[in-house]
């Protein structure tokens, strides 16, 4: 009864994470759904949703998907078509963005290498179906005639970058070099022979020029010549030794047959050296 009693008012809708969950110990737990949900925290893993006028088409999320959930196809533009919400420029068309929930595990790794944060996960934790495939959901928003201009627009555009890149060079321009004839010799010039002047002179041999390094000995005669005092010519002196007579006393002056002819013994010529000195240049005399 008491029970009963107490079921006459229901709990208030708290999440678990709050504070007062565990307060109410008593009145009706029984929540009418769909028309009374319990709320789910924040930072739940739940159904993924993508803002298209923020994607840029990177296509990061399918590559890192795990499990393959991820279906995309872009569409090359001409030019830029408009940017996202962070300033980020577009130059890719979705022509198809699909994500089967019915693959998901729920991981979350699209979310976190999405550069303009367009893909999220949603707190929208109920979306059963009776079939599996309507858990398919498509997010692209252009029309199949859309997909088909685009898709003729960037192939003329290919083929115009490839024919410009297939284009033959300019041709270089060309170089002009003079023709060289050889006069043709007649039979006079031929058989006669060339004289000097009109033979062809032979190409000079190119000689390197040979510098004699003077040595220290070679540099210590030139400069004691140098150095020597000038000597100015003078003209020969000749002296001629005086002869003494060398004659005994009459008392000791032996007889006739003794006697022998005394010749002096001449004194020697000095013959001085002369050194006659080239005159220099500017010098005077």
């Amino acid at each position: 009864m008491k029970h009963l009693w107490q079921a006459r008012t229901s709990q208030k809708h708290v999440a678990i994470g709050d504070d007062t969950y565990f307060d109410q110990d008593s009145g009706l737990v029984t929540l009418q759904y769909p028309k009374q949900q319990l709320p789910v925290p924040d930072t739940g893993r739940y159904k993924l949703h993508n803002e298209i006028d923020d994607c840029i088409v990177c296509d990061k999320c399918a590559k890192v998907c795990p499990v393959n959930c991820i279906d995309i196809e872009p569409i090359k533009a001409t030019e830029e078509i408009g940017k996202t919400s962070d300033g980020t420029s577009k130059r890719l068309y979705a022509a198809k963005f699909d994500i089967d929930m019915g693959k998901c595990c729920f991981c979350g790794l699209c979310t976190t290498v999405c550069p303009t944060e367009c893909l999220t996960m949603t707190s929208d934790y109920d979306f059963s179906v009776f079939d599996v495939k309507e858990h398919n959901f498509s997010f692209a928003n252009l029309s199949l005639e859309e997909i088909i201009n685009k898709k003729a627009q960037a192939a003329e555009a290919a083929s115009a970058k490839s024919a410009i890149k297939s284009a033959p060079a300019p041709a270089a321009k060309p170089v002009f070099k003079p023709k060289v004839v050889a006069k043709p010799q007649s039979e006079a010039s031929t058989n006669t022979p060339l004289t000097p002047e009109e033979s062809p002179k032979p190409k000079p041999v190119f000689r390197p020029k040979v510098v004699v390094k003077k040595t220290e000995a070679s540099k210590t005669e030139n400069s004691s010549e140098s150095e020597k005092p000038k000597v100015t010519s003078k003209p020969k002196v000749v002296i001629k030794p005086k002869v003494k007579s060398e004659t005994p006393p009459a008392e000791d002056k032996p007889s006739d047959a003794d006697e022998k002819p005394i010749t002096p013994k001449a004194r020697p010529v000095i013959k001085p050296k002369v050194v006659i000195r080239k005159k220099k240049e500017g010098e005077d005399e």
